[in-house]
């Protein structure tokens, strides 16, 4: 017994040191797993990159709307509304519907303050800053017509944005075989984990209990056969001496 509680004690010591040494023997023993899912991610990856990405621009115009909560809420859906589009089209001469133009057009207010953005996103980053700036003025212009009150006040305009606001297809080679080296060595230890077949001494002397004094060799149908041949060869010999004598 005391045995035992020495060679678990031995064991504890030497816990890290052997977790560390299965973790890279779990990691070489299921390689493949990680090299197959490593290179389909860079696969997909490099496909991806070669995709053509079209840079988007983004600019922003700010407004003050001096009403309530309630009134500014009703002005900013006013602001994506036809009757401004439809005039901020006519002033910039564009060749384009009301609808297609506020899909590029959001409207938010900054922190809940009474400070409103006007955003517009386009390919072109100059033709972006006008927009938003003409879609502020326009609005600004029209809401006396509307609701027969002055609510509004230009407060910054926009400005001209040089870099796009969609991702670059550049780095997703990169994340995506990084990505996948990633579940791979994941994928690894979960088919480790459901394997419970025992593989070391160490295993069966933990399973057990008891120390391992010896191991019988594995045994292949080749070396069975050549033992046999040699048998064979052998029982002939000794036939052909004893005939001779």
């Amino acid at each position: 017994m005391n045995n035992f509680d020495q060679f678990g004690n031995s064991e504890k010591g030497k816990a890290k040191e052997i977790n560390l040494k299965e973790l890279f023997l779990i990691i070489k023993r299921r390689f493949w797993v990680i090299a197959v899912v490593t290179i389909l991610a860079g696969i997909v990856g490099g496909l991806q990159s070669q995709t053509k990405t079209i840079p988007l621009y983004q600019s922003s115009s700010r407004i003050i709307i001096g009403a309530d909560e309630e009134s500014r809420k009703t002005l900013q859906v006013i602001i994506r509304d036809s009757v401004i589009l439809d005039k901020v089209i006519k002033e910039l001469d564009l060749n384009r519907s009301a609808e297609a133009l506020a899909g590029q057009i959001s409207v938010a207010s900054v922190e809940g303050s009474q400070v409103v953005s006007i955003s517009v996103i386009d390919m072109d980053p100059i033709f972006a800053a006008k927009l938003a700036d003409t879609t502020a003025k326009v609005f600004r212009d029209e809401v006396p017509n509307i609701i027969g009150q002055d609510y509004i006040r230009l407060l910054s305009g926009a400005k001209v944005s040089p870099v796009p606001i969609n991702q670059s297809n550049n780095n997703k080679l990169f994340i995506a075989v990084i990505g996948g080296f990633i579940v791979g060595i994941g994928l690894a230890f979960l088919l480790e984990s459901l394997d419970d077949r025992i593989r070391s001494v160490r295993e069966i002397e933990l399973l057990l209990g008891v120390r391992v004094l010896g191991r019988v060799s594995k045994v292949s149908k080749r070396s069975v056969k050549k033992k046999t041949s040699n048998m064979q060869l052998d029982y002939n010999l000794r036939g052909e001496n004893i005939g001779n004598k």
